[in-house]
């Protein structure tokens, strides 16, 4: 029964998106044009260069495009199907979080989990194929494929984390909708989605060592394209697994408090 509920509550947000065809649709042509022009424009600002900021302009080009495709693990359209925490704190149905079998926080990792193991299916297929058409870059050694793939595991655990800490406001504002699109705005520059943070100033680039946004993506990514050597990668991955421990304990406390402010409010 334990696992009935928990792959009931792993399929919720996917299924969504496997039942409705356009969305798929949608997706993977976005996917596509992102791809493109991210490709396009790396290779232009690289066109009259050799090296910038330590990169090549193949290196630029595969973190780019890895940066694109990694964002598809967690992109999936939550509102289309009202589960998310600030429509369910809208609309008062978070107190069926409190009702179900299963606890809240064991829901939302369930959750979770199942919107990552759909996106890594995207994010896969198209690193396959980007591999193929020589968009991106193989990794240098199977030791770096490994690091990579174990450094990645690490980012998306602060990440979910971080995405957590983010939802679990919503139990104290209620509606914060504007400060939830700052944070997420602030999650992916900071972690390197939009450019690799060694294009920034130096003071930019010292704050974000003492957030956990970089141990997300920017880490697995240098990584991958050989910015972070081997040699110093044992460093990087225990910074990532220090942020996964503490950022655990936080959200437990937050679960803890959150429980003491549900209200039914709206619907």
């Amino acid at each position: 029964m334990a696992a009935l509920h928990a792959w009931r509550a792993a399929r919720v947000t996917p299924l969504g998106e496997l039942l409705a065809p356009p969305r798929i649709t949608a997706a993977l042509l976005r996917l596509t044009v992102q791809i493109v022009l991210v490709a396009s424009l790396w290779r232009g600002l690289y066109s009259q260069t050799g090296t910038t900021a330590g990169l090549t302009g193949d290196q630029a080009v595969t973190y780019a495009v890895l940066a694109v495709l990694a964002s598809r693990l967690r992109e999936l359209d939550q509102y289309a199907g009202r589960d998310t925490v600030l429509q369910h704190m809208h609309f008062g149905t978070i107190i069926y979080w409190y009702l179900r079998p299963l606890p809240p926080r064991r829901y939302y990792a369930l959750r979770a989990f199942g919107e990552q193991m759909y996106g890594l299916v995207w994010a896969l297929t198209g690193y396959v194929v980007c591999l193929a058409a020589g968009v991106v870059e193989a990794p240098k050694s199977p030791a770096v494929a490994g690091v990579f793939a174990l450094s990645m595991l690490l980012g998306q655990l602060v990440l979910y984390y971080v995405m957590l800490v983010i939802d679990q406001l919503c139990f104290w504002t209620l509606r914060n909708g504007a400060a939830m699109l700052i944070l997420i705005f602030a999650q992916n520059l900071l972690s390197g989605v939009y450019a690799p943070l060694w294009f920034f100033p130096d003071w930019f680039i010292t704050m974000s060592r003492f957030l956990p946004f970089q141990a997300t993506l920017s880490v697995p990514l240098s990584i991958y394209v050989g910015r972070i050597p081997l040699s110093d990668a044992g460093t990087q991955l225990a910074l990532q697994a220090v942020w996964v421990a503490v950022l655990s304990l936080f959200t437990r406390f937050l679960w803890r408090r959150a429980a003491r402010r549900v209200v039914s409010q709206g619907g």
